[in-house]
């Protein structure tokens, strides 16, 4: 019975010990635990394309007038990394949205609303005058695309990572690209002899 209960402190003890603390941080302070593509990395990317893309002279001359409707395709991930390119689609997104230069179409939901107006207009469940009648959406004008790549080295201890983001803003009718940048991000890592 003694041992039993000693035992049971014991692994209490040790249990105790093994807890983790959780604390909120800054989203928007820099990340520096990995050389990998981090939070700090897609904030970076998004604020210098999109800040990019609103102030070239091709792009004041298309939203002068007018509020163009754009297609995001997803960004193509050509690192060697699995890294959220969605995330940072949506991101570089949402900021061209509230710049208030640009709409958008959303290709990634069509199927979800052709459902919704098949439901609508066939269903006798509902109201048929407050029903969205088919064929009433609106085309883009305009395609926003991009790739992530990247290029790693290692020597010995020493790590390096190049992070190139490329973007480019084609008109539909056309084909003509209205804008294109790139922005690039080097991180360095070096451990020491004993790994601290």
């Amino acid at each position: 019975m003694k041992k039993s209960a000693i035992a049971l402190i014991g692994l209490a003890v040790v249990l105790g010990g093994c807890s983790n603390k959780v604390s909120y941080g800054d989203a928007q302070a820099v990340e520096t635990t990995t050389i990998d593509f981090g939070s700090t990395d897609l904030q970076k990317i998004a604020h210098e394309m999109v800040d990019s893309m609103l102030v070239s002279g091709s792009v004041a001359a298309i939203t002068r007038d007018s509020r163009p409707i754009v297609f995001v395709d997803r960004i193509k991930n050509k690192t060697s990394e699995h890294i959220d390119t969605e995330s940072v689609t949506d991101s570089i997104s949402t900021k061209m949205l509230n710049s208030g230069k640009f709409r958008f179409v959303d290709m990634s939901k069509v199927e979800s609303v052709r459902d919704q107006l098949k439901f609508q207009n066939n269903d006798e469940l509902v109201d048929q005058s407050t029903a969205i009648q088919f064929g009433k959406m609106v085309g883009a004008q305009y395609m926003l695309y991009g790739n992530l790549a990247s290029i790693a080295k290692n020597a010995g201890s020493d790590k390096d990572v190049y992070y190139k983001m490329t973007m480019r803003l084609m008109d539909l009718e056309t084909g003509l690209i209205e804008w294109a940048d790139e922005t690039e991000i080097r991180k360095q890592e070096s451990k020491s002899l004993l790994g601290f």
